[in-house]
């Protein structure tokens, strides 16, 4: 209700202007039909009137109470009784012209009032009710004088207001009607929110199991197969988990609404990345998986690493997909195109090639070759369409050469802006400092999972850490109120208590801790959770599957924030 009161109170002030216009105009009619100060005066307390109104309700209240609800009433109805004033002047001194003016001004009035105000029925009849009164009482107290015509002119007006009755009627019906089905709407759109959450969360703790094991196994001694066969599962976690988050994307791309992450990335390792993990699925089809850079490609660029990953994966999945005998080739190279550096990743293959009427609607969402091919490959049509938005987001594009039997050419496009140096070099560095920033670090985990708990313990224990671990928010809060902690890792969705709650009570119950950086280390990763986190104010983000050099960052960061507050 308080939206409705909200955009009512917009409407009137947006129309005072024109209300105050019009009132000049109909003074100086009235001036000029019965020359007196009385049209001047009504002027005047119809300025008056207005101001009062829109100082009155500049902000009205979002669900206002009876008495703000009366007063407001009782201004529109004072000003409904100014402003139908007129009419009964124009009647009684203005003549046959003022009377035909009085009963269009009446019309008119009503209509307006009806149209605005038709959705809070008691401001609805407190503006209506006087403009109603003088609309019929005119024509009444003439025809009741002896004036036989005006009998004819009172069911005339009876008639227009019964009109109006229907059609306020109609709108309220339309009105509640919207309502209904605007509040469906949020309802699903509520119960998605709440699925993909879900899905998210429920997707996000296996893998980060897989996810965390593979890189403890990469640290580990191991020879050249088991090294190779290690980087190819740390490469499919990372697309598996590149497509979990396009999943969840997919209503920010619906909604304009995706965001870019654009981060210095070495190209050389992202596409060798691509190559390793693909290179065994087209071998198992017969196929030569063949990679090309040219030298004169910048080593670092800026990009969307994740983004990135997700346009080339889709193409190369749909060549090798596609291709059922000779080769696929991912090459890398640059262009210019208007004058602009651009990068110039194609995707080339010996398949089956696309026809030029399949070409054309090729990118559509839920678009494939043809009717057999989702029975025949699976997929959901989605990957051509997401690619493009992306790729027009990143400032670039998709192109297609196709000839059918002889093979199809995907070439993206994205603007080449190289990076002085690279994100992923940079962390690495920043990991290998983690040993000295970490050790003898006091943290409290709080986790309900223990499979969580134990891939905690084995990414930080090696660097020193001492850990505390506990299976829910309330416990946490517990031991944080009696021991002293350098730092917090704090899951979400936890028993008892969740870790946001958790972590407000943390902060505002003044203990050892109340100071402390608590970072949030969880497999809710939707934007609402974020803001959540944020508003509690944790001194970092890390979502599951747990990125080791991403959280030994976080706590290397807020180790050196414990030195600094300890210096001080």
């Amino acid at each position: 209700m308080g939206g409705v009161y909200g955009r009512l109170a917009a409407v009137r002030r947006a129309e005072l202007r024109t209300r105050l216009v019009v009132a000049v105009v109909l003074a100086a009619m009235a001036y000029f039909i019965a020359p007196s100060m009385g049209p001047l005066a009504w002027l005047c307390l119809v300025f008056v009137s207005q101001m009062g109104e829109r100082a009155f309700f500049q902000t009205p209240s979002e669900d206002p109470g009876r008495g703000e609800l009366a007063a407001w009433a009782a201004t529109i109805a004072l000003a409904s009784v100014i402003y139908c004033s007129l009419g009964v002047y124009l009647w009684f001194r203005g003549g046959e012209v003022g009377r035909s003016l009085a009963l269009l001004l009446g019309a008119g009035s009503l209509l307006h009032v009806t149209i605005h105000m038709y959705h809070v029925r008691l401001l609805l009849l407190a503006a209506n009710l006087p403009h109603a009164l003088v609309f019929l009482g005119l024509p009444i107290s003439a025809a009741v004088s002896g004036e036989p015509l005006m009998w004819t002119i009172l069911l005339g007006a009876i008639l227009f207001l019964a009109h109006l009755a229907v059609t306020f009627r109609q709108a309220s019906s339309t009105t509640r009607q919207f309502e209904i089905e605007r509040n469906r709407a949020e309802e699903s759109n509520r119960a998605k929110s709440d699925f993909l959450a879900t899905i998210s969360h429920e997707i996000r703790t296996p893998m980060n199991a897989i996810v965390s094991a593979a890189n403890l196994l990469r640290h580990s001694r191991l020879n050249k197969a088991q090294r190779e066969q290690v980087e190819v599962l740390t490469d499919a976690n990372e697309v598996l988990l590149s497509l979990l988050n396009d999943v969840l994307d997919l209503s920010k791309i619906e909604a304009g609404k995706m965001t870019l992450e654009v981060a210095g990335l070495e190209l050389d390792r992202t596409l060798q990345g691509l190559h390793r993990l693909w290179r065994p699925r087209a071998a198992d089809k017969g196929l030569d998986l063949r990679l090309e850079i040219d030298p004169a490609v910048p080593a670092a660029v800026m990009l969307d690493a994740l983004r990135l990953k997700q346009i080339l994966f889709n193409l190369i999945s749909n060549a090798v997909k596609f291709t059922h005998a000779g080769s696929v080739t991912i090459r890398l190279g640059t262009d210019k195109v208007a004058g602009e550096d651009m990068l110039a990743f194609e995707v080339i293959d010996t398949g089956v090639g696309i026809p030029p009427e399949v070409a054309q609607r090729l990118f559509g969402a839920f678009e494939q070759g043809d009717a057999g091919t989702t029975r025949k490959h699976g997929g959901s049509g989605l990957g051509l369409a997401i690619s493009r938005r992306l790729a027009s987001l990143m400032g670039g594009a998709i192109e297609l050469r196709s000839t059918p039997g002889q093979g199809s050419t995907f070439r993206l496009l994205l603007p080449l802006v190289p990076a002085a140096g690279c994100e992923e070099i940079a962390d690495e560095a920043e990991a290998s400092t983690g040993d000295e920033a970490l050790r003898g670090l006091r943290v409290l985990v709080a986790d309900d999972h223990p499979i969580n708990q134990r891939i905690v313990e084995l990414l930080l224990a090696p660097f020193g850490c001492q850990l505390t671990f506990c299976d829910d928010g309330a416990q946490a809060v517990e031991l944080a109120g009696v021991q002293a902690f350098d730092a917090v890792l704090m899951d979400m969705q936890m028993p008892v208590l969740d870790g946001v709650e958790a972590t407000r009570q943390i902060k505002a119950g003044g203990g050892p801790n109340a100071g402390a950086p608590i970072i949030a280390l969880t497999a809710n990763a939707l934007d609402h959770h974020r803001a959540a986190w944020a508003e509690v104010g944790v001194h970092a983000f890390v979502s599951k599957p747990i990125d080791p050099r991403q959280l030994i960052a976080s706590l290397a960061a807020a180790a050196s924030r414990i030195g600094t507050r300890r210096a001080a």
